[in-house]
């Protein structure tokens, strides 16, 4: 929970008049203003005034799972100016129900003038140190292409993927017809609801992120109204005031004029055909109120930002003609047995609804320079551990290069893809193949994480 902490903790002097230490409260200017110029997308000369409320709101409001020291910052001893930082937002995800923590990095930058001395690889040492303490399994963080995997990070999972409609695509009333929904803000009384419903929802992914009451009521009315990542929370319900879903958005129109809803969710049993039309309506209305004011933003078009696949996108798919592409998580594993051991129930389930139900025997990954065994006595995991694979380029069952493992572990490739992708990534046999891909299916997941 959030402590106020009136004196910095300094971690190590680096040299060069360079010190890393830990964030105080006290930091929320400065970190603020350095966050907004390195993150803007517009350039440092024009600041994100969202990333800046983001910032402060870590440092200074009540976080469920963040503390006021949970940024690591290089300071300039000379000047006293912040020239580098980045932070850790622990949280709780799960695989096929079964909950892991993750420590996620963000916010990570460095001005251009201290690039290129390994301070940002300096802090993540620190952050993965800290996130281990905290018992967690896994780290997760957003970000450009390549950067992270020098950090021990492998793309393997889908992030922000979602379908698009423009003004033609949305679904009008007929003369003298009126909604049959009502679409309102969410209020205190409605988190039993949302939680509820949000944790039906989960059901259809292989991971996702868990959001427990505190989590939601943050995201209600933790964050400052200019936050650039809180959501608008609003419940839909019958006319006669019956909640039959809620939905999520930004409170602004993204760059090109568009509006989406981060979450969307209708309660089993209730038609998201009845539905859907109404909130496409909702988030035109919405999205033009928005260009109305200042700093909005235009609107041209509304969209739904559920990862790969939803209900939605059944129900409205000739109104969804734009995709989004695919882009990716990058997750990092320092220890690949412990989270194996960890998930074996979900594994040992797959097991048992597949031909090698009740199998008994061994099967050896070689990752080239590690590896991984895992023996079955009767289809249950009897055991994981590090495994040391020879010097020859056979060694083992099966072999996946470099961390492409992960792709397979989180269901975001196939095993056939990686064969297809990676020359390297090849299985020994009939056995080793049926294992692998009873063991580990390619799955669908998403993730709302927390910020």
């Amino acid at each position: 929970m959030y402590t106020q902490i009136k004196t910095p903790v300094i971690i190590r002097d680096l040299g060069d008049g360079l010190i890393l230490r830990r964030s105080t409260p006290q930091d929320a200017p400065l970190l603020a203003e350095f966050n907004a110029r390195i993150h803007s997308d517009d350039g440092p000369d024009q600041p994100d005034q969202g990333v800046a409320a983001w910032t402060r709101d870590l440092l200074e409001r009540p976080h469920p799972t963040f503390s006021a020291d949970d940024f690591t910052i290089v300071e300039d001893t000379a000047s006293g100016k912040i020239v580098s930082a980045l932070n850790l937002i622990s949280q709780t995800w799960s695989y096929a129900g079964i909950p892991f923590g993750v420590g996620r990095p963000e916010l990570v930058g460095t001005l251009p003038e201290y690039r290129n001395r390994g301070l940002v690889r300096r802090q993540f040492e620190v952050v993965h140190t800290w996130s281990a303490q905290r018992g967690e399994l896994v780290q997760a963080i957003t970000g450009i292409p390549y950067y992270y995997r020098q950090f021990g990070y492998e793309m393997a999972l889908d992030l922000d993927i979602g379908r698009f409609g423009y003004k033609p695509h949305v679904p009008r009333l007929n003369d003298g017809e009126s909604e049959p929904y009502r679409i309102r803000p969410a209020v205190e009384n409605d988190l039993g609801f949302i939680v509820g419903l949000y944790e039906s929802s989960r059901r259809r992914y292989l991971v996702s992120c868990v959001w427990d009451e505190s989590l939601w009521r943050y995201e209600l009315n933790g964050k400052s109204p200019d936050n650039v990542e809180r959501q608008e929370l609003r419940v839909i319900e019958t006319l006669d005031g019956d909640p039959v879903g809620y939905l999520a958005h930004p409170p602004f129109n993204w760059r090109k004029g568009i509006l989406v809803a981060f979450a969307f969710e209708v309660v089993p049993g209730h038609s998201w055909a009845a539905v859907t039309p109404v909130v496409i309506r909702y988030l035109e209305a919405t999205g033009e109120a928005y260009a109305a004011q200042k700093g909005k933003g235009e609107f041209t078009s509304f969209g739904f930002w559920l990862g790969s696949e939803h209900p939605v996108y059944t129900v409205a798919r000739s109104r969804l003609p734009r995709l989004r592409k695919p882009y990716a998580w990058y997750l990092r594993l320092a220890d690949i047995p412990a989270f194996i051991r960890h998930i074996a129930p979900a594994l040992e389930k797959n097991l048992a609804i597949s031909p090698f139900a009740g199998h008994t025997g061994e099967l050896k990954l070689t990752f080239y320079r590690t590896g991984l065994k895992l023996a079955f006595e009767k289809g249950r995991l009897a055991g994981v551990e590090a495994w040391k694979p020879g010097p020859n380029a056979d060694s083992g069952d099966a072999a996946f290069p470099d961390l492409t493992f992960l792709q397979l572990l989180f269901g975001y490739r196939s095993l056939d893809e990686l064969g297809y992708a990676f020359a390297d990534c090849w299985w020994e046999d009939d056995n080793a193949y049926g294992l692998l891909n009873a063991l580990f299916p390619k799955q669908v997941s998403h993730i709302w994480a927390v910020t």
